[in-house]
């Protein structure tokens, strides 16, 4: 019995640290206010450059929303749709008050996450010149499964949510396996 609850305290605190991770990834948004916690989300989103002059252009970006677009508004620029993760430009009113701050809010399916552009004194650069693209070569596939030592780093790393929903299905299966070994005790080794 006592390896029961055993089991079943360690499913339940695995449980918990795998539904606290979210949130406490969520802090990690570099658009996030620490003083207010307002602009807490569960997608990134960013402005760039944060101080633009009247007619500048700004970049806008936005990833880890769940569907394929994410509006952005601003009373100091037309509204601009991010799709599939991809950024975006907006190019800021020429009339807009130089010196002031301008809220931009980021929409993923009702989600708002807002920050702040602020006007710089001064002319509008000129625009960057287009230059085109070199054609990209045909990228090789995917070579399978990577295995070895060491630790994970990079873009093929376990997140905290993946190791927490491993951690919970290594102890119900931990648990599973107790409790059948109990069960085969008792009848004496008929299932």
């Amino acid at each position: 019995m006592r390896a029961i609850r055993t089991a079943s305290a360690a499913l339940l605190a695995t449980a918990a640290v795998a539904l606290s991770a979210p949130a406490a990834l969520a802090g990690d948004d570099p658009g996030a206010d620490p003083g207010t916690g307002r602009n807490i989300t569960s997608f990134g989103f960013s402005v760039t450059p944060r101080t633009v002059a009247p007619g500048g252009t700004v970049t806008l970006t936005s990833d880890g929303c769940e569907v394929s677009s994410v509006t952005v508004t601003s009373g100091i620029f037309d509204t601009v749709t991010l799709t599939e993760g991809r950024p975006g430009t907006a190019t800021v009113d020429i009339d807009a008050k130089a010196g002031a701050e301008y809220e931009i809010a980021f929409d993923c399916k009702g989600e708002r996450g807002t920050t702040t552009l602020t006007v710089d004194h001064g002319t509008a650069p000129p625009p960057a010149p287009v230059t085109p693209h070199p054609p990209q070569p045909p990228r090789p596939p995917h070579k399978g499964v990577k295995a070895g030592f060491g630790g994970s780093t990079g873009s093929d790393a376990l997140g905290t949510a993946e190791l927490a929903a491993g951690g919970v299905l290594i102890a119900a299966g931990a648990g599973t396996a107790v409790v059948l070994t109990r069960r085969r005790g008792r009848t004496g080794g008929r299932p």
